[in-house]
């Protein structure tokens, strides 16, 4: 087989669809081809290679490239300030409803430029590529008006051109109540419906369309309508759901296909049915739930028995989770979750690329797939887990080449 690029004498975590488990290969060989894996699995099973470089990776492990699917990485400014607010004993709701929150970072995104909000973006993305990312998702939703939600989605998309990573672009405009719309909802959210998403469908900058569902975001009727909007304009759906409280929006995504509902805290048992029917991935966000300090954790364990996928993310944004490391949100699942290794693990490989609706290319160890790997320095999968602060990557490889 000709092939541009062949890993060998390494341990294989594939996370293959059709594998229980990280589905390992104790004595395995990857080689890529064109971007893309010729070949992933035993090496007694390997055929004869015809490569132009071989990388013996003496023993250590490779996974899929790591996978964040759900982030707010393109935003103006900090809240800094809010954190010690929350210190202070003030909640995020109190902190959102005095004119900070969401409407404080709003501003500073209006304010900045679309270079800028690349340059300021830029060390986040870096420092998730330093630990393993080949593919990340990122959220307008800090602009809340046509031109500075396009300038986000443009500046989401230059950081593909940046750096050797892959990007995915959801359309958020539904994320908070702009100051010129108060008291008017459903006024911004025909705005978001009518202008906003044709706009956005027909430059073609969002991948999918997003919404916050919660008594401080958007209720179920006017996120209905985000979401008819969007089906009008080809563009799958996702939704923040059931964080501070039960609003029944993650039935209300599965009844429409979305890709995910993310958060999750609140989610009840008919929820969880509709999302298991509907295949829609959980995508849950243990940095949020550890910033704000909440209390109440996803029900992990009625997602497990409903066999509902389980992704993990970062929710990399400026308030309610200030977090760029996949490595810590792990650890985070499994210690305030009691989410499994092999749970964890997927949620960031396999199950992430289910969340964005590119498990065909991206996600696992499997001929035909882009060749986004992870080679790291362990002797068990379990230390990416089990480890805060350390970071064992050896290299990254994306599209087939070591990046």
């Amino acid at each position: 087989m000709r092939c541009d690029r062949v890993w060998s004498k390494a341990r294989l975590a594939t996370f293959a669809v059709d594998r229980p488990g990280l589905g390992v290969v104790e004595d395995g060989v990857v080689a890529t081809a064109g971007g893309r894996i010729a070949y992933a699995g035993p090496a007694a099973d390997a055929p004869a290679f015809e490569a132009r470089e071989t990388i013996d990776c003496e023993g250590r492990w490779i996974t899929p490239g790591l996978i964040d699917p759900h982030t707010h990485l393109v935003f103006g400014g900090d809240r800094a300030h809010e954190f010690e607010l929350r210190l202070a004993g003030a909640s995020y709701e109190e902190i959102a409803r005095a004119g900070g929150g969401i409407v404080s970072t709003m501003k500073a995104t209006r304010a900045a430029t679309e270079g800028e909000l690349v340059a300021a973006a830029l060390p986040r993305l870096d420092a998730l590529i330093a630990e393993g990312l080949t593919t990340i998702e990122i959220k307008s939703g800090y602009g809340l008006s046509l031109d500075d939600e396009l300038k986000s989605l443009r500046a989401a998309r230059a950081l593909a051109d940046a750096r050797r990573v892959s990007v995915t672009t959801t359309f958020l405009g539904a994320h908070a109540l702009p100051p010129e719309y108060a008291g008017a909802p459903d006024d911004y959210i025909d705005h978001v419906c009518y202008q906003m998403i044709p706009a956005v469908a027909a430059e073609g900058l969002a991948d999918a369309v997003d919404a916050f569902c919660e008594g401080i975001g958007f209720t179920p009727a006017q996120t209905r309508r985000v979401f008819q909007a969007a089906r009008e304009h080809g563009l799958p759906v996702k939704l923040h759901a059931e964080q501070l409280s039960n609003q029944n929006g993650a039935a209300l995504a599965a009844e429409f296909g979305a890709l995910s509902a993310d958060h999750l805290e609140h989610l009840d048992a008919a929820g969880i049915a509709a999302m298991a029917r509907a295949g829609t991935t959980a995508v849950l966000l243990p940095g949020a739930f550890y910033f704000v300090r909440e209390t109440k954790p996803p029900p992990i364990e009625t997602l497990r028995a409903a066999g509902a996928p389980m992704a993990l993310a970062t929710d990399c944004n400026p308030g309610t989770s200030p977090l760029t490391s996949l490595l810590l949100t792990m650890n985070m699942a499994a210690t305030l979750f009691r989410m499994t290794v092999d749970e964890c693990l997927a949620g960031v490989t396999r199950e992430a690329a289910r969340a964005l609706g590119r498990l065909d290319s991206i996600g696992t160890l499997e001929a035909g797939k882009a060749c986004d790997l992870a080679v790291w320095d362990i002797e068990r999968p379990a230390e990416l887990v089990y480890r805060m602060g350390f970071n064992p990557l050896h290299a990254r490889v994306w599209k087939g080449e070591i990046a």
